[in-house]
This record gives structure tokens, sequence and C-alpha cells, in this order.
């Protein structure tokens, strides 16, 4: 008997010391490459630093959480931009993730039917734009939304006059509004962060709103396919099965197709919301902010304070802030898309399903 323990004892030992000469190197690259840095970064967000001395040599004043104090209880301008920078990237993220994520569904659903001709080619087609550099993709956009671009001629033919897309500060709400002549009131204090109730409910910009479309564009594609990827994986007999019962297109998706595709959504859904929070080459290139910081966000905002005002410590600080958000926001999201096992196995009146 004991000899038996000792042999599974000393086989699990030769395991878990295999296990971790293969596994060894890459944990040594993680931790090298991220765990080190993000270490660092947590400590660089503690100290006042202008990125010219050793911020671990004492060189640095060790200021402890007033980075986070500025940013959420100082009355400021610290306070005033890091909170207008949340508001655009709740509109940004809460239109973009549902927008593309609806159209890369259809787009997948589209192209899964058999009988559609050329899904290779259109597959190409809509996948294309995510390949794509975004920087270029920018640069496009920019030129065709400027006062003088392709898309306020082509409106200029049909007798709209194109609104001045990067120019108008106003948010969506407010600039609907303007036209029944209500006007955006001034600021004033009483909304979370110093930002008043107005500006929060004013909406994404005419700005922000072309940034949001030309994500919702090139990504799409990629979503596209990993929907597409899923939906080869259900079952055809169960499709049959539904379809012999009578159900209808829209009771099938519902009923078949969605639960299906749950943890494939949530990861789409998880991906979504990871790059949207962290936007940053798209608002670098069409404005940097502008106009009237309507798309300034997080991650530029981060990267100004640092590169431009030589304050790495409350760059830090803002980045992990970020971090924070995504992971709350992906936490709420996983609870929102869970399996409800308990749910599923009630009967009528509450009873209790005998497991199969």
């Amino acid at each position: 008997m004991r000899s038996d323990t000792g042999a599974r004892l000393g086989r699990r030992l030769r395991e878990g010391a295999w296990g971790w000469l293969f596994t060894g190197p890459m944990v040594l690259v993680l931790g090298l490459f991220m765990v080190l840095p993000i270490a660092m970064a947590l400590w660089v967000s503690l100290l006042h630093w202008d990125g010219q001395s050793n911020p671990f040599g004492g060189d640095a004043d060790f200021v402890g959480l007033d980075n986070y104090r500025r940013l959420f209880a100082d009355d400021g301008l610290d306070r005033t931009l890091f909170a207008t920078s949340l508001r655009n990237t709740l509109y940004y993220v809460l239109l973009t993730v549902p927008l593309q994520t609806l159209l890369a569904l259809f787009l997948a659903i589209a192209l899964n039917q058999r009988m559609l001709r050329g899904r290779g080619t259109l597959r190409t087609v809509f996948f294309f734009p995510s390949v794509t550099s975004s920087i270029a993709v920018s640069t496009v956009f920019l030129f065709l939304f400027q006062g003088s671009g392709a898309v306020n001629r082509m409106l200029g033919w049909i007798g709209v006059k194109g609104p001045n897309w990067f120019a108008d500060p106003r948010g969506l709400v407010w600039l609907v509004l303007g036209r029944f002549g209500v006007d955006q009131p001034a600021p004033a204090a009483g909304g979370p962060l110093g930002l008043s109730w107005s500006e929060w409910f004013a909406g994404p910009s005419v700005a922000m709103c072309t940034l949001i479309l030309m994500a919702v564009w090139t990504t799409s594609g990629t979503f596209m396919l990993i929907f597409l990827a899923a939906l080869q994986d259900v079952p055809r007999e169960l499709e049959e099965a539904a379809a012999l019962d009578g159900a209808d297109r829209r009771q099938l998706l519902r009923h078949v197709t969605l639960p299906a595709l749950r943890p494939v959504l949530f990861l789409v859904l998880t991906l979504g919301l990871i790059s949207t929070w962290q936007v940053f080459d798209q608002v670098y290139v069409m404005g940097k902010g502008a106009p009237g910081n309507t798309t300034l966000t997080p991650a530029y905002l981060s990267y100004s304070s640092g590169f431009d005002n030589a304050d790495y410590g409350q760059g830090a600080a803002i980045a992990f802030v970020l971090l924070g958000l995504v992971l709350l926001f992906t936490a709420v999201q996983r609870w929102a898309l869970r399996e409800r096992d308990g749910r599923a196995r009630r009967g009528p009146k509450g009873a209790r399903r005998a497991p199969r």
C-alpha cells in the first residue's frame, strides 16, 4: 500500500518537474516583459516623476495616492479632463460594442448560408478592413469627413449641407435640441467628477460618431470570422429538429443558434470591450481630443500626461484606473452572460428536474 502511494507521489513529482521544464521559459518571458513592467508602472503611479531621473533611485518624489486623488477628488483641470475622457469613452463603448457585435453576427449568419454564392470572396471583402493599418484608415477617414471632404460633397449633391464634422464640440443630444431652439445650459456644479449633468448626458459629438463608425467598420470583419467559425460547429441535427417542430427563422435563431453561441458571444463582447476602452491611435490621428476634448479618451490622456506634460506618475495612475475599469466591466459582463444552470433545471412551479 505504501509502495503504491510512494510510486504515485513520485510519478506526480516527475510530471510536475517536466511541466515546469516546458512552461518555465514562457513563465520567465511573461515575468520579464509583463509582470515586471506592470509592477514598475504601479510604482511610478505613486511618484511625481518627470521621466528624466531614475524613479527607483530616490530621485523622484514619492507622493503616494496623490495622483489618484487629483483624478477623483481634487477640483481642477486634471479631474475635469479625466471625467471628460470617461464620458467620451462610455459613449464610445456603449455604441461601438453592440453595433460591431450585431453587424458581425448578421454577416456571419448571412455567409453561413449554404446556398449563397461567392462566400469566400465576401468573407475576404468584409475582413479586409480589419487587416488594414488603423493609422491609414484613420487618415482616410480624416480626409473623407473634413469640411471640404468627399462626404460633405456627396451630401451637397442631394441638397444637404454637411456638418463640420471635427469642429462642433456639442453632443448629439444638444445638437438635435438646438434645432428646436433649446440651447445647452452653462456648465454647473453638481455632476459626478466635477462635470455637470448636461455635459454627462450631452451624447457623443459628431467627431466621436465618426470614430464609432470607423471602429464598427474596421472590427466587424474579425468578429464575423469568429462567429462564422462557431456557427459551423452548431450541430445541423438541432436545427433540423427545430425546423421539423415548426420553428421559424426567428425562433431558430433565439432558441438554437444564440444559446450555442453563448461562449463565443462572451469572447466577442470581451474583446470589443477591451479594445474600445483602450482606443488610442484613431484619437491620436484624428484630432488628439478635438473638438473641445469631445474625442479625448483615458488612453490618450495617459499618453498626453506623460509625454506632453512630463507627468509620468499621473499618466501611470490613469492607466491603472483604466485597467480597473476594464476588469470591472468584464466581470459584470461575465456575470450577465453566465450559464444559469439552476434556472434551466427547474421545472414548473420551481420544482427541480432530476438530472439525466
